[in-house]
């Protein structure tokens, strides 16, 4: 027993590692954004650190935020697999210790006694007679003493899943936030295009009327009349649209809400909500995209796979095991404590594999590949990454430009309305051209709101494609996964 203090120092001291030594694979994308006439000029500091709050201002908005953050149900299943990725661990850890258990019992054996007769000729019964034992055990049964590092490159594996696992609860909360700003912004738009369908029918019911009164008094065509119904019946036919779009968004927030959703946080328009979302600064170095909660993920992910490398790789060698069992032992109750009655045994063992039809070779080789799949998955996620930044970035350089564009062609197509409505009351010019003026008006209209929307939706984009929110998703430090 005094040699088994002296076993266990050397099982934790004289542990190797067999995992090939991990470097961060150099990110497959180039080093800054791509710029161009598309491309907004980026300021060179690097990326501050953010909140949601910081990006989506509105007390609305904040407020259904944090109502999904505590309800929806997939950041519920997120967190829920952070714990299971975390006993895991707990479970894979604990092999590198000896379990020691304990244990005692009493077995009772009753049986007859055999007496030699004289003379050696025979042998006659001398009763039955009952035996009575006890004991009392404690000791470890077959512990692995991890000299070649096998079980600590298994825990280091478990160690970075469950990191992965964190990693992906952050991304799983960054869509949400996400998602919740893009729902709220989509009702608002279409609020604001079902308001715009309103005033539309309520122009072309105008319209109606006044040329059902020409036609009365012998001034304007049927075809007047038809034409101006056609604008009255598309204008219909898009409010009854947009109020089915509008119930839809809101069943859409309080899914992803988890609950019901208050009618003063709702916004009534997209011209009530633009403007309540700040720009994010981007930066240069595309190296940010290191923090995306995806990509971390998929880095611990490469991190799990080369350490069950040196796992497959610590099998070639014998695997040390320790048996040891200490305890008491009397035929009597009063005597199981004495000094006589103690007794141990210690059973060191060791296994070789010699031939084993080349399970281990496969094994190794299997998690070689699956070492070099999962650098294919983080490539693809940080190519992925950068990517959707410099879409958003591209579509931030021009949205301005658009909006202008869109908002003079909408003051445009109003003026023309007016004055051709002016026109047709006169006499001057026939109803057609009052028609094409309306169209065009209403159209211009819907598109005003379609690139407000684009706009708003945009700095969401951003907000997501860069990582989102670094106050609550700082990246663990690299050494968190070295099981050291």
């Amino acid at each position: 027993m005094k040699r088994l203090p002296a076993l266990l120092a050397l099982s934790a001291l004289g542990a190797c590692s067999m995992d090939p030594h991990y470097t961060r694979p150099t990110p497959a994308t180039p080093p800054s954004w791509p710029q161009g006439d598309a491309y907004l000029r980026q300021s060179e500091a690097p990326l501050p650190g953010l909140s949601y709050r910081d990006v989506f201002r509105d007390a609305r908005l904040q407020a259904l935020v944090e109502q999904a953050l505590a309800n929806n149900q997939d950041l519920r299943q997120a967190l829920a697999n952070i714990q299971s990725a975390r006993a895991l661990y707990r479970v894979q850890r604990a092999e590198i210790f000896p379990a020691i258990d304990a244990s005692g019992g009493v077995s009772v054996r009753r049986g007859s006694t055999q007496a030699t007769a004289a003379g050696g000729s025979g042998s006659s019964s001398n009763g039955d007679k009952t035996t009575t034992s006890y004991d009392i055990q404690a000791g470890t049964t077959a512990w692995e003493i991890d000299l070649f590092g096998r079980l600590r490159s298994l825990s280091r594996s478990a160690f970075n899943q469950y990191l992965a696992s964190e990693a992906a609860a952050r991304a799983t909360r960054l869509t949400l936030v996400a998602d919740i700003a893009d729902a709220w912004l989509t009702l608002a738009a279409d609020r604001s295009l079902l308001r715009i369908a309103e005033d539309t029918e309520k122009s072309a019911q105008t319209s109606v009327e006044l040329t059902q009164a020409r036609l009365d008094g012998g001034v304007a065509p049927r075809t007047d009349l038809r034409q101006a119904q056609t604008v009255l019946a598309t204008a219909q036919a898009d409010r009854a649209r947009q109020t089915t779009l509008v119930a839809q968004d809101i069943n859409a927030l309080q899914l992803l809400v988890g609950g019901p959703v208050a009618d003063h946080l709702l916004p009534s328009a997209i011209e009530d909500a633009d403007g309540q979302l700040a720009e994010l600064p981007a930066g240069l170095d595309s190296s940010i995209l290191l923090r995306r909660p995806d990509v971390v993920e998929a880095e611990y992910q490469l991190r799990a796979a080369n350490a069950r490398i040196g796992a497959a790789r610590a099998a070639f060698f014998p695997r040390i095991s320790l048996t040891a069992v200490a305890g008491l032992a009397s035929t009597a109750l009063s005597s199981l404590f004495t000094g006589g009655a103690f007794s141990w045994t210690v059973a060191p063992s060791a296994t070789l594999p010699i031939f084993d039809g080349g399970a281990n070779a496969g094994n190794l080789a299997y998690a070689k590949a699956q070492r070099e799949s999962f650098l294919a998955v983080y490539q693809k996620t940080i190519q992925t990454a950068f990517r959707e930044v410099a879409d958003a970035l591209a579509r931030r350089g021009t949205i301005d430009a658009e909006m202008r564009a869109d908002q003079l062609n909408a003051a445009a197509a109003e003026d023309t309305l007016t004055l051709g409505m002016a026109r047709y009351r006169q006499g001057i010019d026939p109803y057609l051209s009052t028609l094409d003026a309306q169209r065009t008006f209403y159209a211009a209209r819907q598109r005003v709101v379609g690139i407000r929307l684009t706009k708003t939706q945009n700095l969401v984009e951003l907000y997501r494609a860069l990582g989102g929110d670094q106050r609550v998703e700082a990246i663990p430090p690299a050494s968190a996964g070295t099981g050291k």
